[in-house]
């Protein structure tokens, strides 16, 4: 398959889960070894989860089939460029490569937040729109030097 066909099923899955109301206008597939492995759509609404976002949707289910959180060797294409939040699942699921149609722009102009929150980041953190402020460090991080300590731990 080539890479236009793998975001063409990106698209399609957008359109198709879009227009049966479950969620918004989003697609991904994760690919390794130019098959596709895992799909996923927007199921925020439908779902009443914030953080179902076709991209960690997809990720989440590529993990399930490959029995694994290392997604090293998959890509993804994706309808829109990866929020922040998907951006960073990606990253995190150590994915090779993404391809996306729509970008942060193109969203915002619909009405997706995209490119607030990633304006947002930029931000000092006194000056986001959501307060933030530190507590308890010391003692939260007992759990992290405890962490370091662990001999048997699985890095990620």
């Amino acid at each position: 398959m080539a890479e236009a066909d793998h975001m063409r099923r990106a698209i399609e899955l957008s359109l198709e889960m879009m227009r049966t109301g479950r969620g918004g206008p989003f697609g991904a597939v994760v690919v390794k070894d130019d098959k596709i492995i895992a799909e996923g759509f927007n199921q925020v609404t439908f779902s009443n989860d914030p953080t179902a976002h076709a991209e960690v949707v997809a990720v989440r289910r590529a993990c399930q089939a490959l029995a694994t959180f290392d997604l090293t060797g998959c890509e993804i294409y994706t309808s829109c460029e990866p929020c922040p939040m998907c951006l960073g699942a990606i990253y995190w699921a150590r994915l090779a490569r993404i391809y996306y149609a729509n970008d942060r722009s193109d969203a915002a102009k619909i009405g997706f937040r995209d490119d607030f929150l990633y304006r947002e980041i930029r931000l000092p953190l006194r000056q986001r729109s959501i307060p933030t402020a530190r507590l308890l460090r010391a003692e939260g991080r007992a759990a992290f030097e405890e962490w370091d300590r662990k001999p048997d731990k699985i890095p990620y």
